[in-house]
């Protein structure tokens, strides 16, 4: 027998637009379905004005500390300016100035470029950096911060607050994507609830979605799927923000990295499922499938909707009208319904577990004797 994998049956999206094959190539071997659509697209390092800006004006007149985010931003940094003739110079600020490093990562990315680090904390919180720079007391100091892609208004904002002169260092930028038909596919997918996750590595993907969905007019409908039957996965809490200012709830793994926000999704989505006792059967309905007995059983859009109809109240009579309200494009025909419960009884494999009941409807064999959970997925 097969063995069902965590994700098995389940539909995710993806918005990344760095390491979206590495994260894709997680969530498929776990059995799940991907839909990539990258939210945005990064400019090229060296191509970039503002950061060639920065570089020049950080050597022209060094300042007293910089503050290091991320670990590939701060060795693109270091490369761009290599690029440009600028890294010998730029080392020698980096090297005179107090560099702090937001956790162990970017303290490694510090130290492969042959510089130290005068402070790290071992949470990897912008929160502990921030309060030890205020700590310290930062009035009349000249900070640089390397920006992740996009501002950090509270970070910054507290600096300036506390008297701080701020530079920011844009290492890249994030742009909306060249190709938005997959965005908006995604978008229109979230809003059918045809996809049962969408997964987001930067808070700037997360806005992106989000303000393309505005300009299309449907962004409630897409905060609705949101906050209810599409689960929303962030790497962690700054990722979160776009989603969370507008009560999208989230989950996010402990350790702020792909693989746990990939087992994040493999604890939830199937937490998520409805698991029902049927015709002796045990019986689990995911996204796009069901399982029967352990085994997964592909289940065609219209089957996934008959049983979805079927299972919302186990055990009861759907009359063929309602059935057919259910289907997808099924217009009035209630022939069409017969066509699909039948397709729907072969595709699970055992046809017991859907019972006709003669002039009335179907119903699922449902047995609440043998136990499982009646929750709605």
């Amino acid at each position: 027998m097969h063995r069902v994998g965590p994700l098995e049956g389940f539909t995710v999206g993806v918005t990344a637009a760095r390491r979206a094959d590495e994260l894709g190539a997680l969530l498929e071997r776990r059995g799940a379905a991907v839909v990539h659509a990258p939210a945005l697209r990064i400019v090229p390092l060296a191509d970039d004005g503002e950061l060639l800006g920065a570089t020049e004006a950080l050597i022209g007149r060094a300042p007293d500390t910089v503050v290091a985010t991320t670990a590939i931003g701060f060795r693109g940094w270091v490369e761009a300016a290599e690029g440009w003739g600028l890294g010998e110079e730029l080392r020698g600020v980096l090297d005179g100035v107090e560099l702090l490093a937001r956790g162990p990562k970017v303290r490694g990315a510090v130290r492969a470029a042959g510089l130290t680090e005068a402070w790290s904390p071992p949470s990897e919180s912008l929160a502990e950096v921030l309060d030890r720079l205020l700590a310290e007391g930062v009035a009349g100091r000249r900070i640089a911060v390397q920006l992740h892609g996009e501002p950090l208004p509270g970070f910054v904002e507290a600096l300036c607050e506390a008297g701080a002169e701020v530079v920011g260092v844009p290492v890249y930028r994030w742009l909306p994507p060249e190709d938005i038909a997959p965005l908006d596919r995604l978008i229109d997918a979230v809003r059918a609830r045809s996809v049962d996750a969408v997964t987001f590595t930067s808070a700037p993907a997360a806005a992106s979605l989000l303000e393309r969905a505005e300009r299309r007019g449907v962004r409630e409908g897409v905060l609705e799927a949101l906050r209810g039957d599409v689960l929303a996965a962030c790497v962690g809490p700054v990722t979160a923000l776009p989603l969370t200012a507008h009560d999208v709830p989230v989950v996010r793994p402990e350790r702020f990295r792909i693989g746990p926000l990939v087992q994040s999704l493999c604890r939830e989505l199937p937490a998520r499922a409805q698991v029902l006792p049927v015709a002796g059967r045990r019986l689990e309905i995911r996204g796009h499938a069901a399982v029967v007995d352990g085994e997964p059983r592909p289940v065609p859009p219209a089957g996934m909707a008959l049983l979805r109809a079927l299972a919302r109240r186990p055990g009861w009579v759907v009359s063929r009208a309602d059935l057919l309200r259910a289907l997808p494009g099924a217009g009035r025909d209630e022939h069409a319904v017969e066509t699909a419960v039948a397709r729907l009884r072969s595709a699970l494999g055992a046809p017991r577990m859907i019972q006709t009941v003669v002039k009335r409807g179907y119903r699922l064999a449902f047995d609440p004797a043998d136990g499982g959970s009646g929750v709605e997925g």
